[in-house]
């Protein structure tokens, strides 16, 4: 008789192909340095061949649309998740060509601060930021400016590039912006967008244990000042609004509309497509203006850039979005949903969730994610679907969001600073600090137990 539902391959020829297949895919993943060889691709591949064996099996039993259904409902969780990030990072890039992340680093340049000061505000900024620009974008730019003030200082540079990593992992942990783990707990509304702050306090032990010891070690010394003056292009601070009214649109679609908020989002690209049109219509006048300014003044060398103008293009930004991170996401998660199809989260959930606690397993996963992308680390949890509390939901959250600052793969924000930072900030760089860093993991663990006891007594399931 042929199969109505899914067929558990967990103890099959199949399934083990399947485990396989998946973990020689990320080890090459986890080789990305070495190799050389982008990410998606190897997980892009994986995830093919995971699903046509699952779809081999289940024609030889006579079933032919279980399993189009299921890869349905995996690629529409992954498309909600990709056009938000899509906008997102439309305006990062958008923000980044109208020079705004360079002005803040020539600010802090230009201040001339000491490395000490330096270490701290790197931190607090990537801290602070990561909740609204992500933890990678935070992350590159805090390292921009310690590459350019600390000038071939390995040690400096190392310990700067540990602390904006955690800082940057811990401050996207209290936002459903910050990170794809709390974007993901978000959209599958486990946990409102509001309640998520009750995770500030925890998230701000994380970045600040490991930060007060590494301190100790970061020279009390002052590096080369610099005058370097970097001007706004027209349209930047309006650009921030319109992303701050973008996210205020999808918030609001979620909690007024009970929609989801990509809805909020794609609009958000609307504001930005017609703030592009009237830059672009306006583009002339605006310049034939400053060129009659700097006529007057004699300034050659503003002319000169002026000459230099382009129109900006909304699509351009879209273009050069991180895409290689989003087919990633994409490889991950249709491989972790073909594995559940299978039957490995079933099997996982009883282990972790079953017979063990709810906290165990939970911390236990956020040091997993250290090893283990804490993408596919939250998608799992989430397609378990363990009957939680919400404190424990928001555990998992802060757990899987900050357990990757650990090693410097944990987390994109640390694989991306060992491109940026190479030969200064390494995996063994790191690898040396973990275990302060896994002090203010504990740390973390312990003040939302402390200070959020009353969310574990209530219960929220998908």
């Amino acid at each position: 008789m042929a199969a109505v539902g899914p067929i558990d391959l967990t103890d099959s020829g199949i399934g083990y192909i399947a485990l396989i297949v998946f973990c020689i895919a990320y080890v090459v993943v986890m080789l990305e340095e070495k190799l050389h060889l982008r990410k998606s691709k190897p997980v892009l591949v994986a995830a093919g061949v995971i699903w046509a064996l699952i779809g081999w099996f289940y024609i030889q039993q006579g079933v032919e649309h279980v399993v189009e259904e299921a890869y349905k409902h995996t690629l529409l969780e992954f498309s909600e998740l990709m056009l938000f990030l899509l906008v997102a990072m439309t305006y990062i890039n958008a923000l980044e060509e109208r020079r705004v992340f360079d002005a803040l680093r020539s600010w802090m340049v230009r201040k001339g601060f000491n490395y000490r000061t330096l270490f701290w505000l790197t931190g607090f900024l990537a801290f602070f930021i990561s909740p609204i620009a992500d933890n990678l974008t935070t992350a590159l730019l805090m390292c921009a400016v310690v590459m350019k003030v600390a000038e071939g200082d390995r040690r400096f540079i190392n310990l700067s590039c540990i602390n904006i990593v955690v800082a940057a992992n811990a401050g996207g942990a209290f936002s459903p912006f910050g990170d794809i783990t709390t974007l993901m707990v978000w959209q599958a509304g486990l946990v409102e967008f509001q309640e998520f702050f009750v995770l500030f306090f925890p998230s701000l032990v994380n970045f600040v244990v490991p930060a007060v010891v590494m301190s100790f070690f970061v020279e009390d010394r002052s590096p080369e000042p610099s005058n370097e003056v970097v001007e706004l292009k027209r349209g930047a601070h309006r650009i921030l609004g319109l992303f701050l009214l973008t996210i205020a649109t999808a918030v609001s679609c979620h909690l007024f509309l009970h929609l989801p908020p990509v809805l909020g989002m794609m609009a958000g690209l609307g504001y930005l497509q017609f703030f592009g049109y009237f830059l672009r219509m306006t583009l002339a006048g605006s310049l034939a203006k400053k060129r009659k300014m700097a006529e007057e003044a004699g300034d050659s060398e503003r002319l000169k850039r002026l000459g230099s103008v382009v129109p900006f293009d909304v699509f351009n930004r879209v273009a050069r979005a991180e895409w290689d991170t989003l087919l990633f996401f994409y490889g991950v998660i249709v491989c972790v949903g073909g594995l559940g199809f299978m039957g490995y989260l079933a099997m996982m959930s009883d282990l972790m969730y079953t017979q063990w606690d709810a906290s165990s397993a939970n911390i236990a996963l956020g040091i997993i994610s250290a090893v283990v992308d804490n993408i596919p680390v939250m998608f799992a949890v989430l397609t378990m679907e363990p009957a939680m509390s919400q404190g424990h939901w928001l555990l998992i959250t802060l757990t899987a969001g900050v357990g990757g600052s650990l090693l410097s793969i944990g987390s994109a924000a640390g694989v991306a600073l060992m491109g940026q930072a190479r030969g200064y900030y390494t995996f063994f760089g790191h690898l040396k600090w973990a275990p302060v860093i896994m002090l203010g993991y504990a740390a973390s663990i312990w003040v939302h137990f402390w200070l959020n006891a009353g969310q574990f007594e209530v219960f929220k399931n998908l």
